[in-house]
């Protein structure tokens, strides 16, 4: 079954982009001229992105160097390299062409997908041994089973504490559990009819159990309580076994989108 939604729509692209980064929400934000600038220190590196999708003004390349201007600034008042979101349609149509020219190295290749939460609720794993609880925050065991699966102390979670602790949004905190251990977790924001997925990871030893399926399906179930009948995601395309598992249990391509950094943050080749 596929998402009844206007997916090739830039609006739609737009709207689901900036549900992620409320989900997501960087330390330092700035709006200028419906462009909104992020600088998250110490976060993964995608949360730190600019997302340039207001227009410019005036249309063309001289607006763009206005914006540009702006979000420049923005990124080195706190001594940080630019890096904007390049979402096709969802920005003005020239950017990511005036960045490369600039010099700004093209970053990662990602996906944005999105699928019915009945669907994906719907391809829940059989009855077995897996059991999974849903927290409406994040409590210490879902950061203990968080950091179990990255190879991160408790210490190392302090960033992903703070933004976690600045989401307005509803959420849920899933645990999908192999006896008294947990092995795959996952969490879910709810906002105006659509619910994002996120940090989404599962112990190299329980891959392939179902257990990250099960957390999806929980998250889908809570979804569908929330009143939100979509679900999205966002999804690195050389994730192979990550595509694989959203693909069957619904999810679909919205777009594929990137990033522009200045040089240095670029990845090689």
């Amino acid at each position: 079954m596929s998402v009844p939604l206007d997916a090739g729509d830039p609006a739609a692209v737009k709207a689901l982009q900036e549900r992620a980064a409320r989900a997501q929400p960087a330390e330092h934000v700035e709006v200028a001229g419906g462009w909104r600038l992020r600088h998250a220190p110490d976060c993964a590196w995608w949360l730190g992105a600019a997302l340039p999708h207001g227009p410019a003004e005036p249309k063309g390349v001289s607006g763009l160097e206005h914006r540009l201007a702006r979000a420049e600034d923005f990124y080195t008042r706190r001594g940080a390299a630019a890096l904007l979101q390049i979402s096709p349609g969802a920005c003005p149509e020239e950017l990511d062409t005036v960045l490369a020219e600039r010099g700004y190295g093209r970053r990662g290749s990602l996906s944005l997908q999105a699928a019915l939460s009945s669907a994906v609720r719907g391809h829940a794993p059989a009855t077995g041994p897996l059991r999974v609880r849903v927290d409406d925050r994040p409590t210490p065991a879902w950061f203990d089973a968080w950091t179990a699966v990255h190879g991160r102390t408790a210490d190392g979670a302090g960033p992903e504490k703070a933004m976690l602790a600045r989401v307005r949004n509803r959420s849920a905190y899933a645990r999908a559990f192999l006896g008294d251990t947990a092995v795959a977790v996952g969490r879910a924001a709810a906002d105006t009819g659509w619910t994002g997925i996120f940090s989404m990871a599962t112990l190299p030893e329980a891959r392939g159990s179902g257990a990250a399926r099960s957390v999806l399906a929980a998250l889908a179930k809570w979804a569908q309580e929330q009143g939100t009948g979509r679900m999205y995601l966002q999804v690195e395309r050389e994730n192979a076994a990550a595509l694989r598992l959203y693909q069957g249990v619904g999810f679909t391509e919205v777009c594929g989108y990137h990033y522009r950094a200045s040089q240095y943050l670029a990845e090689p080749g």
